[in-house]
C-alpha cells in the first residue's frame, strides 16, 4: 500500500512527500468536489502544467484514481457529463469604468435585492462583469463556490455588484495564528472557512459595496450549507494594501488580522515570497467562531 511517506513517480515527476500529503489533504477536506474540480484545484497548488500553461488535469485525475486504487485516499463517485477543459481566464478591460448610471446614496435604493447565481444566463452576466470592471478580472475559481448578483429594484431593476465565495487559502500564518489551531485541526476544519475572492460594484452609489457584502453574508451559511453539506463559520479575504484601504469590510465588521508574506495563496513552492503583500479580514458568521474552529461544535 501506497502512504504519504514514500516518494511518488508518475507521469514523469517526481512528487515528494510533502505533495503526497498535500493531495491527501486536498481530497479530505473538499467535501462535495467532483474528481476533475480536486484534479485542477492539485494541478494549481502544486504548479503541475504542460509548457503551454494549461493544467495537467487529465494526468492529475489519473494520479487520484492511482492512489484509490492503492488506498491512499478516497475519491467521491464519478459523476457523468462535464467538461475536462481548462477554466478560461477573461482580461479585465480599462479602469475606473461603471456599468450602471446611478448615483446618490445607497440608503436611495434599499433594500438591494441578492440573488445567487444559477442559471447560464446569471453565470454569463457575472463572468462579464467581474472580467470587465474587476481589476484582477475573471477567473472561474476551482473548488467550492457561490456567486452572487446584486440588483436594485428602483427607479428600474438592474444590476450594481457582484460578490463570490470560493475555498480558503490552505495556509495563511496570520489567519491560523489568530485562530489559534495547528495542523491537524486545520485539515479537519478548513473546510468550515469561506474565502470571498471578489467583491465588485458598478455603480457610483454611496456605501454600496458594504452593504452589498452584507446581504450576501446573510445568505451564505444556509446557501453554502445546502450547496456543499458543510457549514461555513468563518470568512476570509485578502485586500492588496497597495491599491486598496478595505474600508467596505471595516464597514461590514471584518476584523483585521494581519498581513500575508505575499506569497499568495497557491505558493506552495516559495516562488513569490515579499510579493503583493496583502492585508487580511475576517468575518465570523457564528459566535465564538475561533473555539468552533478548534474545538468542533
Amino acid at each position: 500500500m501506497q502512504t504519504a511517506k514514500d516518494q511518488l513517480s508518475f507521469c514523469g515527476r517526481e512528487f515528494s512527500t510533502e505533495e503526497v500529503s498535500l493531495i491527501q489533504e486536498v481530497v479530505e477536506t473538499c467535501a462535495g468536489l467532483s474528481r476533475l474540480e480536486l484534479a485542477h484545484t492539485v494541478c494549481e497548488l502544486l504548479d503541475w502544467k504542460r509548457p503551454g500553461g494549461g493544467l495537467k488535469a487529465r494526468e492529475c485525475r489519473d494520479l487520484l484514481e492511482r492512489l484509490e486504487r492503492q488506498g491512499v485516499l478516497t475519491l467521491p463517485d464519478k459523476k457523468l457529463g462535464g467538461s475536462s477543459k481548462a477554466r478560461k481566464l477573461i482580461a479585465p478591460v480599462g479602469d475606473g469604468q461603471v456599468h450602471s448610471t446611478l448615483t446618490g446614496s445607497v440608503e436611495e435604493f434599499a433594500p438591494l435585492d441578492v440573488q445567487i447565481v444559477e442559471s447560464r444566463q446569471q453565470r454569463q452576466l457575472f463572468k462579464v462583469l467581474v472580467s470587465r470592471y474587476h481589476y484582477l478580472g475573471y477567473a472561474m475559481p476551482y473548488g467550492a463556490r457561490l456567486q452572487y448578483l446584486i440588483y436594485v429594484s428602483r427607479p428600474r431593476r438592474e444590476v450594481v455588484g457582484c460578490v463570490q465565495f470560493s475555498s480558503p487559502a490552505w495556509r495563511m500564518k496570520v489567519r491560523d495564528q489568530w485562530i489559534g489551531w495547528d495542523d491537524v485541526t486545520r485539515k479537519l476544519r478548513l473546510q468550515h472557512i469561506v474565502n470571498n475572492s471578489r467583491l465588485l460594484v458598478v455603480a457610483r452609489i454611496r456605501n454600496l459595496a458594504s452593504m452589498a457584502l452584507s446581504g450576501a453574508l446573510k445568505r451564505l451559511r444556509a446557501d453554502w450549507r445546502r450547496q456543499y453539506g458543510v457549514e461555513p463559520w468563518l470568512v476570509e479575504t485578502l485586500v492588496d494594501r497597495e491599491q486598496f484601504h478595505g474600508g467596505c469590510y471595516r464597514a461590514a465588521n471584518f476584523i483585521v488580522v494581519g498581513e500575508t508574506s505575499g506569497r499568495g495563496r497557491m505558493d506552495c513552492n516559495h516562488r513569490r515570497h515579499g510579493a503583493q503583500i496583502k492585508t487580511v479580514l475576517v468575518y465570523p458568521l457564528v459566535k465564538d467562531a475561533t473555539r468552533w474552529l478548534r474545538d468542533g461544535v
